[in-house]
C-alpha cells in the first residue's frame, strides 16, 4: 500500500445542476414519506434552461405537488432571477410518473409469511477512516466544507458577487499514510459579471478556503486555482444540463474506497442502493471508532426480492487488529442486514433526504443532528465481540 502520495477529491455546490436535480428528487421523496411512510419512490429530475423534467415510478397513498416542490428547492438554492440563468418563477415543469412495477413490488413487499426483499440486485460499499474526527477521508471532507462555506458566504452577502453554481477540488499530500498538507485547492464559482477576477480570487482564498482548511495544512507551497478559466458567469442549468444521480462519488467518499454504482437521491429506503450503503457506512464507522481498524471498507451485496445479503466482506487495508475474516464474522453476527431491519435500525422511513442531497451523505450533521448512520453506538458491542475492553469514555 502506498505511504507517500497525493490524493484528490471533488465536491460540487448545491447550485450545481446535477445537485439541483438530486435535491428536487429527494424533496419529492420527503413529501411522499411525510404523507405515507410506506411510499415507494424512484424519482429523477432533469433540468436545462427554463425547464424541469420529473420522471419515475411512485406508488403512495400520499400526494405531492411536483411543480411546487421543485420550485421551492430551486428558490432555496438561489436561482431566483433570469440574471442567474435560471429562475424558480419562470421555469416550466414537465412530469412523467407511473406506479412502481408490480413485478418489482411482488419481490419487495412483505406479506403472507414472506419477508421484505431487496429492491434490486447490486453491491454497496461503506467506508470510514481515522483521518478526521468525522471518520471521513480528509480530501472529500474538506472539499465539502469549502462548498458549504461558499454557499454561506453567498447567502449571507459576505461575498455578494457569488452565484449558486460551483465546485471545488482538494489535493492532499500524504506521508507515511497520513494527510499532512493541502497540496492544491481548486475552486470554481459562478459570479456576477462585474466583479474583478483579482477581487474574486482573493475573497475566495481568504474568506472561504482559509476559513475551512486547518491552518497547519496550508503553507507557502499550497497552490490555489480560483476560477482558472478567468470567468464563470454563465452557470447553472443554462451552462450545463443537470440530472439526478450523476455525482455518486461526490455523494460518498470522493473516490477513497470503492463504489457499487448505484445512486442515492430520489430512492425510498426499500432500494438497497441507498439503505444498504447507509448501513455499510454505519458499520464501517463503528468499527473504526471501536479501534478495530484505522481504515475500513464494508461490502454487502443483494439479489432482488431476497432478504438476506448474498455476501458480506470486510477490508481493513492491513490496519485491522484482527484478521479481516474474523471482523467480517463479527459484523454478520452483530448486524442484521435484511432490508426491513436496516430500515428499522436507522429509522429511514422519515422525510430526511433533501438534507442529504448536497455536501455528501456521510460525515456531517443535518440541522444540528447526526444522521442515524453516523452514530457510533455499537462501539462497545464490537469491542466485546473482538475480546477487547470497553472504549475509554463509553
Amino acid at each position: 500500500m502506498l505511504k507517500d502520495y497525493v490524493f484528490t477529491s471533488e465536491s460540487v455546490n448545491e447550485g450545481h445542476p446535477d445537485k439541483v436535480c438530486d435535491q428536487i428528487s429527494d424533496a419529492i421523496l420527503d413529501g411522499f414519506l411525510a404523507a405515507d411512510p410506506d411510499s415507494r419512490v424512484a424519482c429523477e429530475a432533469l433540468i436545462k434552461t427554463g425547464l424541469v423534467v420529473i420522471a419515475g415510478e411512485i406508488t403512495s397513498r400520499g400526494r405531492v405537488e411536483f411543480g411546487e416542490v421543485a420550485k421551492e428547492v430551486i428558490r432555496d438554492i438561489g436561482y431566483v432571477s433570469p440574471e442567474t440563468g435560471f429562475s424558480c418563477d419562470t421555469c416550466a415543469i414537465v412530469t412523467a410518473i407511473e406506479r412502481q412495477s408490480l413485478d418489482i413490488s411482488q419481490g419487495v413487499t412483505a406479506g403472507d409469511g414472506k419477508e421484505q426483499g431487496a429492491g434490486d440486485q447490486g453491491m454497496m460499499f461503506g467506508f470510514a477512516c481515522d483521518e478526521t474526527k468525522e471518520y471521513m477521508p480528509f480530501a472529500i471532507y474538506t472539499a465539502h466544507r469549502i462548498g458549504q462555506r461558499l454557499a454561506e458566504a453567498r447567502k449571507s452577502n459576505l461575498l455578494p458577487f457569488l452565484r449558486p453554481d460551483g465546485k471545488c477540488q482538494v489535493s492532499v499530500e500524504y506521508r507515511d499514510g497520513s494527510p499532512v498538507r493541502a497540496h492544491t485547492v481548486v475552486v470554481s464559482s459562478q459570479h456576477t459579471p462585474d466583479v474583478p477576477n483579482g477581487t474574486l480570487k482573493e475573497a475566495i482564498v481568504e474568506e472561504v478556503v482559509k476559513k475551512v482548511v486547518p491552518p497547519e495544512f496550508l503553507d507557502k507551497s499550497t497552490v490555489y486555482y480560483i476560477n482558472p478559466t478567468g470567468r464563470f458567469v454563465e452557470g447553472g442549468p443554462k451552462g450545463d444540463c443537470g440530472l439526478t444521480g450523476r455525482k455518486i462519488i461526490v455523494d460518498t467518499y470522493g473516490g477513497y474506497g470503492r463504489h457499487g454504482g448505484g445512486a442515492f437521491s430520489g430512492k425510498d429506503p426499500s432500494k438497497v442502493d441507498r439503505s444498504a450503503a447507509y448501513m455499510a457506512r454505519y458499520i464501517a464507522k463503528n468499527l473504526v471508532a471501536a479501534e478495530l481498524a484505522r481504515r475500513c471498507e464494508i461490502q454487502v451485496a443483494y439479489a432482488i426480492g431476497i432478504a438476506d445479503p448474498v455476501s458480506v466482506a470486510v477490508d481493513t487495508f492491513g490496519t485491522g487488529c484482527l484478521p479481516d475474516e474474523r471482523i467480517a464474522t463479527i459484523v454478520r453476527d452483530l448486524f442484521d442486514l435484511k432490508p426491513a431491519s436496516i430500515i428499522a435500525t436507522l429509522g429511514l422511513k422519515r422525510p430526511i433526504y433533501r438534507r442529504t442531497a448536497s455536501y455528501g451523505h456521510f460525515g456531517r450533521e443535518a440541522d444540528g443532528q447526526h444522521f442515524t448512520w453516523e452514530r457510533t453506538d455499537r462501539v462497545n458491542d464490537l469491542r466485546a465481540a473482538a475480546g477487547l475492553g470497553r472504549a475509554a469514555g463509553r
